[in-house]
């Protein structure tokens, strides 16, 4: 014999309750079979809320009763053929008739009884499995309908309906004996009582209505059908990513069962765990799939961790006070909540007895209160103990799997993974059976922490980085668009998963734990206004977070948030830059920045201050990692100049090819920082303090070629200014092609010093040959007598943003 259960959505509609028929049809190809139904999808649901319109005196309960009346009838029309089909729907419409009846009753009085409820609801079985006999006898498949209020007994204890065991035992045994049939249908969920009143079985009871079949006709095996494969490593509708459990042990599938986990249910797997029956979870939509097998001794398995689950609408209940050391106040505790029927769901206790706290469901949470603080009222007068503090809005997550206790460091990795995500733990706990640990989160928190718990567990390692990103202009954005752009490629490829926690720009912040999306920062960030913030207030709120691999990037040039550097640092957050300032001041912060950074552990990374995407400063590092000594440094670092270099010639103005640059934003937010070479004077310090020159900015020799009243006043005023100087710019450029040569505006470090201007090369060097806004550097050393050249483009916002982008994922 075999037990075939399906639930709501098996039998929800036509097509569904065919699977079920091609599926028991291929059972009974093994075995005897009995098959437990339950209510077609939503009709349970529907029943009582009928109930509860009839009970308040609304007169909708007649609609819709009716509207569930034809959705049935409908069912029959659609799965039963014409010559079946008029002695079912007689069927149908005579339940119904009684079940209206029952509501009106209802409707006159006001009220609904226990008893009066579980009558109501027991319909929804009576429907779905009267079709399904039905469909089965019209294609010629002999079965039997059998009556599961004659065959479970229950009796009313502590607010629920207690299943007598040994008389429902009895009464299988006696009834399947008697009957010589090879296929069964049995109504999920009801039962009756001693005076054969109609009783349910609660949450979960036609799974317990097929173990208990099960147990007492020693069946071979039992299969709950529905609508996922088996099992899973945690709720598909939470984590995106879900595995099947192939084989999990009754004990795991309890643990798993009992905090949340709602294929199966605790007291469907309690019966048969003493005859050792297996139990198969499989999907009615996909048969072939193996699902998930629930034995006694499943096979090993390499990961002993077997899935996440958990459960909201939790309320914890705080108790503090020197008086919790007395003997007997927590068996007092315990007995009031048991009295009051609420159930214990998760206790943790501090070492010193003092303190103690108690999860329970939270729509018992005020009832809880009322109790414990009367019982303890003379306590709480002496101020031995405070009051009872009830905190509600969290959930629980447990992590189950086979002997807990000796899989070293998974609790560890458990709190890790939580606390990664920037979430706090409110209590921790591990069961006796050492089959779980469990954590309690805020709600809002839940699916984000049971995501990052999947990943550590279940998904192969990956690296989370959480961005908090300054500056939102040319750069920022392209950033943004680029992290957008690669996210999935990122994570897939490389194991890196970036989320953008914070950004602002010179108006707005914005932050979100579980990260932001371009089309939310674009919402905020590009409307107008005034500023709302300070730059300190964007560090402290970063710092204020507990998010591991913390990574500020810096997108301005902003000199405030630079000299910010070393507070952001010492808060053990990593520093991703293209802003040379902090790298360009004085030559004591500049130790210090590097100092703290290597003090607390975390990075400090600007590739992209020098040339942008282009590997300089990283070769420089090589090089000299390796013993190599650098002698001499040529380098035209400055996007900009060398695009205006490499395309003035005297027939479009200068300050037009100027605007043009600052538009592609090949130069900085004012140009002049470009022009009159302050930008590649900070980029030549930074080069000669990589190859360890202690030098300032004012120990850069620079040259500069822009007329003196280009560098007053405002940018606008500096444009009018350049428009003005147009035949000396015209003239420079002429001058130079004439002697067959070529501008470019360069660097070079030999011998301690640093120099940096405008000079005239042959049209064969290498900085005359570059193209639109190409950097070139030639570094000269020992295993380099000729020189290695990098070249390439040094300028633009999506070079700038790859540069960056390539520093974080280092």
């Amino acid at each position: 014999m075999q037990v075939l259960k399906f639930g709501g959505t098996s039998v929800a509609n036509a097509d569904n309750i065919n699977s079920v028929v091609n599926i028991v049809k291929a059972a009974l190809n093994h075995d005897k079979t009995v098959v437990v139904a339950s209510a077609i999808g939503g009709c349970t649901d529907a029943l009582i809320h009928i109930g509860q319109l009839a009970k308040s005196g609304n007169k909708e309960y007649e609609k819709v009763l009716t509207e569930l009346a034809q959705r049935h009838l409908t069912l029959v029309n659609e799965l039963i053929a014409p010559d079946f089909r008029e002695g079912l729907t007689n069927k149908i419409a005579a339940l119904f008739d009684e079940l209206k009846g029952i509501y009106k009753g209802i409707f006159l009085i006001k009220e609904i009884s226990h008893s009066t409820m579980d009558l109501i609801m027991s319909f929804g079985e009576l429907f779905s499995t009267t079709i399904i006999a039905e469909k089965f006898s019209s294609i010629g498949m002999s079965c039997k309908w059998a009556d599961a209020r004659k065959l479970i007994k229950t009796e009313y204890r502590q607010g629920q309906n207690i299943v007598k065991k040994e008389e429902t035992d009895k009464n299988i045994k006696k009834y399947f004996a008697g009957n010589n049939c090879k296929l069964y249908i049995v109504p999920g969920f009801i039962a009756s009582d001693d005076t054969n009143r109609t009783t349910t079985l609660g949450r979960g009871g036609s799974d317990y209505t097929a173990s208990l079949t099960a147990v007492s006709l020693e069946a071979r095996a039992l299969e709950i059908w529905t609508d996922v494969n088996g099992m899973m490593t945690a709720d598909p509708r939470v984590v995106s990513d879900t595995q099947t459990i192939e084989h999990i042990s009754y004990k795991e599938a309890l643990e798993l069962s009992h905090f949340g986990a709602k294929v199966v249910y605790p007291p469907t797997i309690q019966p048969v765990i003493e005859k050792g029956i297996p139990i198969y979870v499989k999907n009615t939509f996909e048969p072939e799939n193996p699902g998930t097998v629930i034995e006694k001794n499943p096979p090993e398995d390499f990961n002993k961790i077997k899935g996440i689950s958990g459960s909201g609408r939790i309320a914890i209940l705080a108790m503090e006070g020197s008086g919790m050391v007395l003997p007997g106040y927590t068996s007092r505790l315990f007995d009031i909540l048991s009295k009051n029927e609420i159930n214990i769901i998760l206790i943790t206790q501090a070492s010193s007895v003092h303190t103690m706290l108690v999860a329970i469901d939270e729509h018992n949470a005020d009832k809880a209160k009322q109790a414990v603080d009367e019982l303890f009222a003379y306590e709480i007068s002496l101020n031995k103990i405070e009051p009872l503090k009830v905190e509600k809005g969290f959930s629980i997550i447990s992590l189950v799997g086979n002997d807990m206790k000796n899989q070293a460091g998974a609790g560890g990795r458990m709190f890790e993974a939580i606390g990664n995500k920037g979430i706090s733990i409110r209590a921790i706990a591990q069961g006796s059976s050492e089959k779980n640990v469990s954590a309690i989160v805020r709600t809002e928190d839940f699916n984000q922490a049971v995501q990052a718990i999947h990943d550590e567990f279940f998904t192969a390692s990956k690296k989370q980085i959480n961005l908090f990103i300054a500056g939102y202009g040319n750069v920022g954005k392209s950033l943004v668009e680029m992290i957008e752009e690669r996210r999935a490629v990122l994570s897939k490829n490389i194991g890196v998963d970036i989320n953008i926690i914070g950004i602002c720009n010179s108006t707005k912040m914005l932050f979100d734990t579980s990260g932001l999306s371009l089309s939310t920062i674009n919402a905020t960030l590009t409307k107008g206004g005034k500023p709302t913030y300070k730059s300190l207030d964007f560090i402290e709120k970063i710092a204020s977070l507990s998010h591991q691999n913390r990574l500020f990037v810096d997108c301005t040039s902003d000199l405030q948030i630079s000299a910010l550097y070393q507070q952001i640092l010492s808060e053990k957050i990593g520093i991703v830059t293209c802003n040379k300032i902090a790298n360009s001041l004085d030559i004591e912060y500049y130790k210090g920045v590097h100092a703290t950074a290597k003090k607390e552990g975390v990075p400090f990374r600007y590739e992209a201050n020098v040339g942008a995407a282009l590997p300089i400063i990283s070769t420089i590092r090589q090089i000299l990692n390796s013993g190599d000594v650098i002698h001499k440094i040529e380098a035209t670092l400055s996007g900009s100049l060398n695009y205006l270099f490499n395309t003035y010639n005297g027939t479009e103005p200068f300050a037009s090819v100027i605007r043009f640059e600052q538009q592609e934003g090949y130069t900085e937010p004012d140009p002049r920082t470009d022009l009159k070479g302050l930008d590649l004077m900070r980029k030549a310090l930074i080069l000669g303090r990589e190859i360890g020159m202690g030098i300032n900015l004012t120990d850069v020799e620079t040259y500069p070629f822009l007329p003196e009243d280009c560098l007053i006043g405002s940018v606008d005023d500096f444009y009018k200014a350049v428009e003005k100087n147009e035949p000396y710019f015209k003239e420079l450029y002429e001058k130079t092609a004439k002697a067959g040569k070529k501008l470019a505006y360069c660097i070079e470090i030999e011998n301690g010093i640093i120099k940096a201007g405008l000079q005239e090369f042959e049209n064969t060097h290498p900085f005359a040959s570059s193209k639109d806004c190409d950097n070139v550097m030639i570094l000269y050393s020992d295993f380099y007598p000729n020189g290695m050249r990098i070249q390439g483009a040094g300028a633009g916002m999506k070079q700038t943003a790859s540069g960056l982008l390539n520093d974080i994922l280092l």
